[in-house]
């Protein structure tokens, strides 16, 4: 074991020592697996600060990761998975329903998310997801994926207002429906672009190589997705890592107030 598994499990087992048993509910807490056994493929120096001395990782995956083992991934060290929907007004991942069932069964905490495209208005995009993704007690809030498109049906970039007119419609859509304000995804470019510091809003902050804090400066979040290359058993190939901001306790808090 890597100098750096060794201090993720020492994290892992104080996470586990914290939690307790199994939850009864739909849910599982922050570090019910034996401990962290993900890597990166491509690991580098960080620039800031790293998301190594976190104790709640998750994942978000969609179609290209193919077939999951999800016990695998829980016992991981794994606390959480986001699950790309749809995108656009048209698409749908086609592995969504499977994954969506199947890391229910192995009682990992996730929400599924929508890759927003800037052809479709807020409300026909809105009505894609909630025609798609379940409202189930128990499920982690649905999430706003906002970034530039490199779609060649799509390569319409609109001017600040218009983004944030047509989002907002989107969000506030489905926070009737679900009962959970979304969460907002988003990268460095387009959060610059958009001015979206000015959203009273809970954040997942895209930052592959430098701390949040550095490429977001002064901006709260609740999630940082922190490298695209990571290795997790239970996933083929490379996935999206992530990290809660905050303790287990802190974790376990969020859950309780964010879950459907």
């Amino acid at each position: 074991m890597t100098f750096l598994g060794k201090i993720m499990a020492v994290l892992a087992l104080v996470a586990l020592a914290s939690c307790g048993g199994p939850s009864s509910g739909p849910a599982v807490m922050a570090g019910q697996g034996s401990g962290p056994q993900f890597g990166d493929s491509a690991p580098h120096p960080w620039i800031g600060g790293h998301p190594y001395d976190h104790p709640v990782h998750g994942i978000d995956i969609s179609r290209w990761q193919g077939d999951v083992d999800w016990n695998r991934v829980r016992g991981s060290g794994i606390s959480f998975a986001f699950i790309k929907a749809t995108e656009g007004g048209d698409h749908a991942d086609p592995n969504f329903q499977r994954y969506w069932r199947q890391a229910g069964q192995a009682r990992v905490p996730r929400g599924a998310y929508h890759y927003f495209y800037f052809c479709r208005s807020g409300a026909e995009q809105a009505a894609w997801f909630i025609k798609n993704v379940p409202r189930e007690r128990g499920a982690m809030p649905p999430v706003l994926d906002l970034e530039w498109t490199a779609s060649k049906t799509c390569p319409h970039r609109p001017a600040s207002h218009e983004v944030l007119r047509e989002a907002k419609i989107f969000k506030d859509i489905l926070h009737q429906y679900y009962g959970q304000r979304p969460i907002i995804y988003t990268t460095v470019d387009f959060y610059r672009d958009n001015n979206l510091g000015s959203w009273p809003e809970e954040f997942w902050l895209r930052s592959v190589a430098g701390h949040p804090r550095i490429t977001y400066p002064g901006q709260r979040y609740s999630f940082w997705q922190y490298t695209g290359t990571g290795i997790v058993p239970g996933i083929g190939g490379n996935v999206d890592l992530n990290v809660f901001a905050g303790s287990p306790a802190q974790w376990r808090a969020w859950l309780s107030r964010r879950l459907q």
